[in-house]
């Protein structure tokens, strides 16, 4: 009787996982892969406590994926770079990050016509608006969290510049237009097929 091995199971970096264990708020395709969790704040209770820019407790190229949702820009612009060689670092060849940043050019927009304090759209933590989205969710950082104040910006070409700088060989980025917000599919290898990034993109729900 031949025994059919077992699917390898694929593991991601939760990078700024933030307290919440709410596996619905992942995209669907890390719903079914080990997480490892990461924050800088022991509170969240995190697999590893650490900052993005040093990821030296996860050896090189023994993760899968990436995920990093609102974190980036809490960096200065300086440990942008750094932050970004790290996550390309801990990527296996076929590896990939996702990562979600506001989306400054839209936003420029909110605010050239007066809307600084309009609701942009609500989030499980209670409205955010373009102030939040520019320089830090408001509510957090008056409640002690500073560290939720954001230092550095990105527009669609300075993201993607970014993450080229940083090594990653090809960038899929789209523009999140609910929730104001950029969203980039960054391989760390030249995919085989467009076909492929295209589905990573669909179960990434990008």
């Amino acid at each position: 009787m031949i025994r059919k091995k077992s699917p390898k199971t694929r593991t991601f970096v939760n990078a700024g996982c933030g307290s919440s264990s709410d596996q619905s708020r992942l995209p669907p395709l890390f719903r079914r892969w080990k997480q490892i969790r990461v924050d800088v704040d022991p509170d969240a209770k995190p697999d590893i406590v650490a900052n993005i820019v040093d990821l030296s407790a996860i050896p090189d190229g023994s993760a899968d994926a990436i995920w990093c949702a609102h974190c980036v820009e809490h960096l200065y612009a300086h440990q942008v770079p750094q932050a970004l060689a790290e996550f390309r670092r801990v990527l296996s060849p076929g590896g990939f990050a996702c990562i979600v940043v506001p989306d400054l050019q839209t936003i420029a927009n909110w605010i050239a016509t007066d809307r600084l304090n309009e609701t942009i759209y609500e989030s499980p933590s209670g409205p955010v608006t373009s102030h939040d989205m520019v320089w830090g969710f408001g509510a957090a950082i008056a409640g002690g969290k500073t560290a939720m104040a954001h230092h550095c910006g990105f527009t669609p070409s300075f993201f993607v510049e970014y993450l080229r700088g940083a090594g990653f060989a090809e960038i899929v980025l789209r523009r999140r237009v609910n929730t104001i917000e950029l969203a980039a599919l960054a391989l760390k290898m030249p995919s085989a097929s467009p076909e492929r990034r295209e589905a990573l993109m669909t179960d990434l729900a990008l």
